[in-house]
């Protein structure tokens, strides 16, 4: 089988490694000639995956359409918000069989659309070619083939079992779902929660925050998804509770590294660059938001997010924010 990821950084190169160790023949897509270069002549990415080697298989061009030609499964991790920009003009260089892979974990700004979406609309193709990868998976430690399970989501099952047998690994073992809304909102509002969880540890504060913070964020992420008609099943699953726990505990996630970073004084734009890398919770807290809004579910912890990077509420007064809010039944 053959592969093309679109996207060379951390989760795009780390994928492709995923991809090569199941047996596939891949060829990663970056705009960066240097990065390109390495991948494909010493099979390595030090600037997103330092001291890792990446199987023989792995290749990587800057020309997207090479990329693309005759790949069986196409892997797409470009920034969630420029996957439209970036994908409309290749519409025409996908094979007609190929399925397609998002890897990105967002909701688009201004069209509310999940990245499921926003991929079958730019290829012009029906979303049953479509699947979607979620589930605690950072980077770094599959790139070092520690074992880990993922969600291949798609409303095909047939899409869904060929990603599935694409990425299949003695590491990397993929379970298969039809649920797509709730996989991909799951993905998408974690990272705004794990914004939450370390805007709380820079501040300082302990176990009992993170853990109050996760648990309630995933009632958001509940609340978000059953909104809009997913499964209960999916939210204490890999790709809901699973995906939460990892990106809100490790130091390897950047949107807690980022949130921690805000809590410790800095401005939103020196914590980006402290942070060196996209954290997609930055701009899609206030898409999420935004669809919240639309729908009328309450999410606090969003919405406290969106006030501390945009409206400039001082940190300080998150916590009390969230713990001010009317007491009521738990499960409400």
């Amino acid at each position: 089988m053959r592969a093309a990821v679109l996207g060379a950084g951390s989760w795009g190169t780390t994928f492709a490694a995923v991809l090569a160790d199941a047996g596939c023949a891949v060829t990663v897509w970056g705009r960066d000639e240097e990065v390109c270069r390495q991948i494909a002549d010493e099979h390595r990415n030090e600037r997103y995956l330092p001291g890792i080697t990446l199987p023989d298989a792995v290749g990587a061009t800057t020309d997207a359409r090479a990329a693309l030609a005759g790949a069986d499964v196409v892997a797409v991790a470009v920034p969630s918000q420029s996957a439209r920009a970036t994908l409309a003009p290749l519409a025409d260089a996908l094979a007609p069989h190929a399925v397609v892979v998002s890897l990105m974990k967002g909701v688009e700004l201004s069209t509310d659309r999940r990245m499921s979406e926003v991929v079958a609309e730019s290829f012009g193709i029906d979303l049953a070619r479509v699947a979607v990868v979620s589930g605690p998976n950072l980077a770094k430690e599959i790139a070092q083939r520690q074992p880990t399970a993922t969600v291949v989501a798609s409303t095909s099952e047939d899409t869904a079992r060929i990603v599935a047998r694409a990425c299949a690994s003695s590491y990397f073992r993929p379970y298969t779902n039809r649920d797509v809304v709730g996989v991909e909102l799951c993905g998408a509002v974690k990272n705004v929660i794990a914004l939450a969880v370390g805007i709380s540890q820079g501040r300082g504060l302990g176990y009992n925050t993170m853990a109050t913070v996760i648990t309630r964020g995933l009632v958001e992420i509940s609340r978000l998804g059953l909104a809009l008609g997913a499964d209960a099943e999916t939210f204490p699953g890999l790709a809901g509770m699973g995906d939460l726990m990892a990106t809100c505990a490790s130091p390897d996630s950047r949107n807690h590294t980022l949130g921690c970073h805000i809590g410790r004084g800095m401005s939103l734009e020196e914590a980006v660059a402290a942070t060196g890398g996209t954290a997609e919770g930055v701009k899609s807290s206030r898409s999420v938001l935004e669809l919240a809004g639309s729908l009328g579910v309450d999410m606090p912890i969003t919405a406290a997010v969106v006030r501390v990077l945009y409206e400039g509420l001082p940190v300080g007064e998150l916590a009390a924010l969230l713990l001010a809010r009317p007491r009521k039944a738990e499960g409400v």
